[in-house]
């Protein structure tokens, strides 16, 4: 893990540069001819590439991309802002990178140019400002535009949970009509029933879900069951107070739960699995549902082999609450950047509602009051009314800037137990806290 050592005195000038130019820019004027955007190579990136052209055609100024594919997307991207490099004006980074971004001064704070601009921090969803926005936590210090909403969501077999004489054997089996899950106990009920199922002459299996050992993968997973139990990271927000949060009696269950569900109804050999290979294995017909980003799903839509009325959507089931794994980004300005008024032009463009609308149009995520509280947002697309349900009860990893080592320590701590059969529930969760509470203390948070 790299180790970012902040120098106050540098980084108070590189935040005095941000701010004036942000007051710079109030005028609307662009100091360069293009400017850059920095991003992950996937879909919405295509959708805002095209999107893009209008503000060329508006501004006359040129955006390029510069796109990283998922895999390798943070150890680039965090190499350029820890270099302090020039190559990106604008990053759309992590919702896990705002706390190092705002602490070591990579992002330019956008308060001034928000109030100089008219732009509202409550024009958008209020979990979306919170996560890609504010940093600490619960404040109005402001370091990104909301850009991409995302939760973590499922995908099901729409067609397969249809057809009668699989209706009827569910209903046989477990008494009740198969729907889509409601809670984490009837999701797994549901994937344990298609396991192993031959369906148009071919063994499918239940759900294709996170294993991933080496960047996120399964601790987005794992997540994706502890939130909905009610588990949380501090007892008390913003107090570190780890011992007895995550390693709670609701923790070990959601994780014995997590790892039974995966053991019960993954297809074989899903053991590092992450974005692509749920994927891979939904839109080849192995699997009844997959878990995977709301981010992913226009793409799902128009797929010729899953597409259309052959899948379904939801979001991710509750249990004792209802809460969905946060994705997504916020859009910052780099504080490296020698095109900054240009950056800021395009971030107040981006900001505009019409814009906003025709983002989601396009495939991207708006997160904007006027696109996903109108009237016809629930029936925009065959998922709008889910991601809206997801994003209302999101929840996130750490955003500490010491996030990447608080996420390492999570992924052995989940692989080992989930995957590779090392210990307890309690065991991983006990060593997980003991981790986390010296990576903490290390930073100066709490004392060991």
């Amino acid at each position: 893990m790299r180790k970012v050592i902040k120098n106050s005195v540098l980084m108070t000038s590189i935040l005095a540069i941000g701010l004036a130019g942000c007051s710079e820019s109030a005028d609307g004027g662009a100091d360069a001819s293009d400017i850059t955007v920095c991003w992950a190579a996937w879909d919405p990136a295509s959708a805002l590439t095209e999107l893009s052209k209008e503000f060329t055609a508006e501004s006359g100024v040129e955006v390029n991309f510069e796109l990283v594919p998922w895999t390798n997307f943070a150890d680039r991207m965090l190499n350029e802002l820890n270099s302090r490099g020039q190559l990106c004006d604008i990053m759309i980074g992590d919702s896990q990178w705002i706390g190092s971004g705002a602490t070591y001064g990579h992002y330019v704070q956008l308060n001034e140019f928000f109030d100089a601009e008219g732009i509202s921090m409550g024009d958008f969803l209020p979990t979306a400002v919170d996560a890609y926005s504010a940093w600490p936590k619960g404040t109005d210090n402001y370091y990104a535009l909301p850009a991409m909403g995302d939760a973590l969501g499922w995908v099901y077999r729409k067609d397969w949970f249809e057809r009668p004489e699989i209706k009827e054997a569910f209903k046989a089996e477990t008494g009740r009509e198969l729907t889509v899950p409601t809670t984490q106990t009837e999701l797994a009920e549901v994937a344990k029933f298609f396991q192993g199922r031959e369906i148009d002459g071919k063994t499918v299996y239940g759900a294709a879900m996170y294993s991933e050992r080496g960047s996120e993968g399964i601790t987005m997973g794992v997540t994706g069951a502890m939130y909905p139990w009610g588990v949380t990271f501090e007892k008390n927000k913003g107090k570190y107070d780890l011992d007895g949060a995550v390693n709670s009696p609701a923790a070990v269950e959601a994780l014995n739960f997590y790892k039974d569900m995966f053991k019960a109804t993954t297809p074989p050999g899903h053991t590092n699995a992450y974005m692509v290979e749920n994927l891979d294995a939904y839109k080849s017909g192995q699997v009844a549902m997959q878990q995977n980003w709301f981010a992913f799903f226009p793409g799902i839509v128009k797929d010729e082999a899953v597409g259309g009325d052959t899948s379904g959507f939801f979001a991710n089931p509750g249990q004792n609450i209802e809460a969905s794994v946060l994705g997504g980004q916020g859009m910052s300005v780099v504080a490296y950047s020698e095109k900054q008024d240009a950056a800021l032009q395009y971030m107040k463009w981006f900001a505009k509602p019409e814009v906003q609308a025709k983002w989601w149009e396009l495939g991207g995520y708006s997160v904007h009051n006027a696109v996903v509280q109108a009237d016809d947002f629930a029936e925009s697309t065959p998922f709008a009314g889910e991601f809206s349900k997801a994003m209302s009860s999101v929840q996130d990893f750490w955003q500490e800037p010491t996030y990447a080592e608080l996420m390492q320590a999570s992924q052995k701590r989940f692989h080992d137990f989930v995957v590779a059969d090392k210990g307890t529930a309690q065991e991983a969760l006990d060593q997980l806290k003991d981790d986390w509470t010296k990576i903490l203390a290390a930073d100066g948070k709490i004392e060991e």
